[in-house]
């Protein structure tokens, strides 16, 4: 045992050291291809000894880190053992994993062309292996069917989107190795022929090998996503597949362009554009690129003597005894000292033999599956066919019983537009239905008639088998007597020979007897013969006389059908032709409806066309005005703007239910043609005052509201145009017109003028703030005026006592019109604000309130100066010129006060009337103060002396006008405390 372990052992050497030989060879640092027949001894070694133990354990040997060309062979002979090899390969090769990323590593640090491309080919390789090794059904060279990819996508969509993706980083890695060999070749600019580009080259077959197959797999997986994701989720996908798409295919092309290329293998074409995952039956159009390798004729017999095998161990190290006591085995082990016998060769042979059978054998399992995937792809297409002619078949169907229930609703219409016009075929209809009645009456009479015909035919049909029967019954009664007649004749002639001979021989002396009992008994039986004749005979004429009349009366009634027969025939032949008169006349009428129809669809569209051409006449003068010089002049404010605007905008919204009302019936455009003239109107109105507010609004707005009138303008303008034809009538659409006005809106509301210190929702407790402010100022007027009223009393003439006296009534007034205006005010709120609070209700009147409150601080300011203006005449600090100025002030305010609360009052309100008296008195009393300061002003200056030498009677009326200056001054000042931009009233 053990010398047949050790013969084994020895058979072993010489293989091992061709395996050996072969991977030093491959493997240098000679920049040249990798020879084909040592790869292939090196593959052919790792399925002898079922794995890639011995290629490591040498390959290690090697000094990586020192050349980068040994390192880039190392890496082509790794990849041709991983796909070729034995399936034991991948997981010795996964043992050394960490070994080729720092391989990788270490080039990536320096900077060397074959170091860049050994960089890449190392990361390739470490995905290849994580890979295969994840998925472990599909082998090392990517040689999978269908079946497998399906099964080890699984039916899990959350694997199948896993593995496309790692299929996606698969390819990039392949594809980033073949651009960095191909750049390095156009930069350097090397020939495929030279040896230095071959050795860049030649791992790019097994990249083509791989390419295809990735490739294929890619698209299978993105057909499987797309029929179970939505297709916005995988857009990712598509956008990364048509990169690798186009890389994939330029790759492809410049490889078949290259010489080196065309004669190892045959590269395939790809299709001009990628395939549509949106669409499913694309599937069917899609081929698999099948990569065919040449057969190789490398006859080792012309290779240079350094490519035979070196033996490791010298065979005279074993002794002559020794190969004598092993020529037992050499029948069953071969020769000795492990040499090559005849059937090793034979092996080798065979082996070659095999492996071409198995590669014609792939040939033909590619072709046929070429076949097989065409035949496939032509019976999807047809069975696409199918299902579109299916779907167009469907859809007819729809499409018919649309038109059908559409021909049945122009029908309708066309009976009731046309009612009035084809009156006289309502007419002939009625006249048609008379008679279609007429015609169901004689229907059910002839019913009734061949009933009855019948069942007397069934009567006489009886009558005749009763008369048959009755005639049977006579001739049996016939024979019967014929029968009787014959037997009594018979009877009697025995009897008459029986007599005779008795008579002769036996009885001679009875004879007379006995001849009269005979004939007694023959005449009893021709009485009862007759009887029954006689009956029966009666019988026989009473159903003769029941036949006679029996067929008496079929014959009437046969008579009367055929009449009535043929008078129906003519009735229906009348009829008949009338129906079809009728119906001639009623496709005349419909002929005319129909024609009536489409001249009323004419005349409206026609009337819409006209509108329409009327409209665009109007947009297009306002658009004139906006250029014209003389309109610069006209202004606008904004309020007015965005009434017009909101106006416009209820105005688009009725054209464009008009425009669906149209749509659905035709017939009646008289909606549209309204809305289309309002909306034009309303419209220009808007581009008009849009310009006009613009004159007075800053620049940035003005531009602003310009560009959009503008724009709205054209807007206008294309709506119209898409409603003046009939193929644009349907996608005719206002809403970008109503986004236009909407800005216009905007616009002028952001120009309204605003409040700045006071919001809408504290109008309502600054009003009645500013109410008690205004009685609480004037109550001190009146104290501080009834104060200087004794100090006058005691120190002053009575001149400025009656001008206090007319002051004091004058805040009295001014009090009852605070008074009157406060209970106005609430007879207001209660009455507008209706399930609003007052807040509420002074909030959506923002504009009013702030005249309100305007008016009533100007009144209480009016009275506060008024005391003050009274207090420096009476310590003769002030002039008479104040008080004439307050008392018009207040009068004016007054006036205000009265004008704001007359806005929102009731015509016929009694507190309205008071208000006005109130205010009257007001004035009153102010003209009073006016004429009361002038009469003191007049008396003072008669009664002081005053030197007029030095001033002329311009510097004293310039003085006076100073005086009423500075009042006016104080005025302004005090209104720019509050902060009311407007004095003025919204009425509206």
């Amino acid at each position: 045992k053990n010398l047949k372990q050790a013969v084994q052992d020895q058979r072993l050497i010489p293989l091992l050291s061709f395996q050996l030989s072969s991977i030093s060879k491959a493997i240098n640092s000679t920049e040249m291809p990798v020879k084909e027949k040592h790869a292939r001894r090196i593959i052919l070694g790792t399925h002898r000894e079922k794995g890639a133990y011995t290629f490591w354990s040498y390959a290690l040997g090697f000094p990586l880190a020192s050349s980068s060309i040994l390192s880039w062979k190392f890496c082509h002979v790794l990849h041709k053992v991983l796909r070729d090899g034995h399936r034991n390969v991948l997981q010795d090769c996964m043992r050394h994993h960490s070994s080729l990323v720092e391989i990788g590593k270490l080039w990536s640090n320096l900077h060397d062309k074959y170091g860049q491309l050994v960089v890449v080919y190392t990361k390739l390789l470490c995905t290849k292996m994580e890979f295969h090794v994840k998925h472990s059904e599909i082998p090392p060279n990517l040689e999978a069917t269908d079946e497998v990819l399906e099964r080890t996508a699984g039916s899990d969509i959350n694997n199948v989107f896993q593995l496309t993706v790692e299929v996606f980083d698969y390819l990039d890695a392949e594809l980033r190795l073949a651009e960095t060999v191909i750049r390095q070749l156009n930069t350097s600019i090397a020939i495929s022929t030279l040896s230095s580009g071959q050795c860049r080259l030649s791992p790019l077959i097994q990249v083509i090998q791989d390419c295809s197959h990735l490739y294929h797999f890619t698209v299978k997986l993105l057909f499987k996503l797309h029929a179970c994701l939505p297709a916005d989720t995988l857009q990712g996908h598509r956008d990364r597949f048509h990169d690798q798409f186009h890389s994939l295919k330029t790759f492809f092309n410049k490889t078949r362009d290259m010489l080196y290329f065309k004669r190892l293998i045959q590269i395939p074409k790809l299709p001009d554009s990628p395939p549509n995952f949106l669409h499913a039956a694309s599937l069917a159009k899609h081929v698999k690129p099948v990569v065919v390798i040449p057969d190789e004729y490398e006859p080792e017999q012309q290779e240079d003597d350094d490519d035979d095998p070196e033996p490791l161990i010298e065979v005279s190290a074993f002794s002559t005894s020794s190969i004598q006591q092993l020529d037992i085995f050499d029948k069953t082990f071969g020769p000795p000292n492990g040499g090559f016998d005849d059937r090793d060769l034979q092996i080798e042979s065979l082996k070659q033999d095999l492996e071409l059978l198995r590669a014609e054998l792939e040939k033909v399992k590619a072709e046929a599956q070429r076949y097989i995937t065409q035949l496939k792809s032509q019976i999807n297409s047809l069975e696409a066919e199918l299902e579109d002619q299916r779907a167009q078949k469907q859809h007819a169907l729809v499409e018919n019983e649309q038109l059908r229930m559409e021909l049945e609703a122009t029908r309708l219409k066309m009976w009731s537009c046309a009612y009035d016009n084809a009156f006289p075929c309502l007419c002939c209809a009625d006249r048609a239905q008379a008679t279609e009645q007429r015609y169901n009456k004689l229907r059910e009479k002839h019913t009734e008639l061949v009933s009855s015909h019948a069942e007397l035919l069934r009567k006489s049909a009886d009558t005749v088998k009763m008369l048959s029967a009755t005639q049977q019954t006579q001739e049996e009664v016939e024979r019967t007597k014929q029968q009787l007649s014959f037997e009594v004749d018979r009877i009697k002639q025995e009897a008459e020979m029986k007599v005779g001979v008795f008579s002769l021989q036996e009885h001679g002396g009875h004879l007379p007897l006995l001849a009269s009992l005979i004939a007694l008994s023959l005449c009893q039986t021709s009485e009862q013969m007759n009887s029954s004749v006689t009956a029966l005979q009666a019988e026989k004429d009473r159903l003769m006389r029941s036949a006679s009349e029996k067929e008496a009366e079929l014959s009437s009634l046969r008579q009367a059908a055929q009449a009535q027969q043929s008078s129906l025939q003519q009735e229906r032949e009348r009829n008949s032709r009338e129906l079809g008169d009728l119906q001639g006349k009623l496709q005349e009428k419909t002929n005319l409806g129909e024609q009536l129809n489409r001249k009323l669809l004419e005349e409206q569209f026609a009337l819409l066309q006209g509108t329409v051409t009327e409209a665009e006449n109007i947009i297009q003068d306002a658009v004139a005005k906006l250029e014209d010089p003389l309109h610069i002049r006209c202004t606008s404010s904004p309020d007015y703007l965005i009434s017009r605007a909101e106006a416009a905008l209820g105005s688009v919204d009725k054209v464009k239910k008009g425009h669906a009302d149209y749509l659905s019936n035709m017939g009646d455009a008289g909606g549209l043609l309204r809305a289309l003239t309002q909306f034009s109107h309303l419209t220009a109105d808007t581009i008009i005052n849009g310009s006009a507010t613009a004159h007075t609004a800053p620049p940035d707005h003005a531009d602003r509201l310009t560009e959009n009138c503008r724009g709205c303008a054209t807007q206008s303008l294309q709506f119209f145009k898409d409603l003046k034809s009939k193929t644009t009538l349907q996608r005719a659409d206002p809403a970008s017109i109503r986004v236009i006005i909407q800005k216009i809106l905007n616009l002028g509301q952001e120009l309204r003028p605003k409040g700045m210190d006071v919001r809408q929702d504290e109008l309502g407790d600054l009003v009645d703030k500013e109410m008690a402010a205004t009685s609480a100022a004037i109550e001190e007027a009146v104290r501080r005026i009834d104060v200087s009223n004794v100090t006058v009393a005691l120190r002053c003439a009575s001149i400025i006592c009656k001008e206090c006296t007319c002051c004091t009534d004058l805040m009295k007034a001014i009090r009852m019109l605070i008074i009157s205006s406060t209970d106005l005010q609430k007879e207001i709120v209660e009455g507008g604000r209706g399930a609003a609070t007052m807040k509420e209700f002074y909030a959506r009147n923002s504009r009013w309130t702030e005249g309100l409150i305007s008016a009533a601080k100007a009144v209480g300011w009016g009275a506060t100066e008024m005391v003050e203006s009274a207090d420096k005449v009476v310590l003769h600090t002030g002039k008479y010129e104040e008080l004439i100025v307050c008392s018009h002030e207040i009068a004016a305010s007054t006036a205000q006060l009265v004008a704001a609360s007359k806005v929102k009052a009731e015509r016929n309100s009694k507190r309205l009337s008071v208000l006005q008296q109130a205010s009257r008195h007001v004035n009153e009393m102010a003209a009073n103060v006016v004429a009361s300061t002038r009469t003191g002003q007049e008396h003072l200056e008669d009664k002081e002396t005053m030197d007029f030498s030095g001033l002329s009677v311009i510097k004293l009326r310039k003085e006076e006008m100073e005086s009423q200056v500075s009042h006016g001054h104080r005025t302004v000042s005090s209104f720019k405390g509050w902060k009311c931009t407007y004095l003025t009233f919204d009425i509206y």
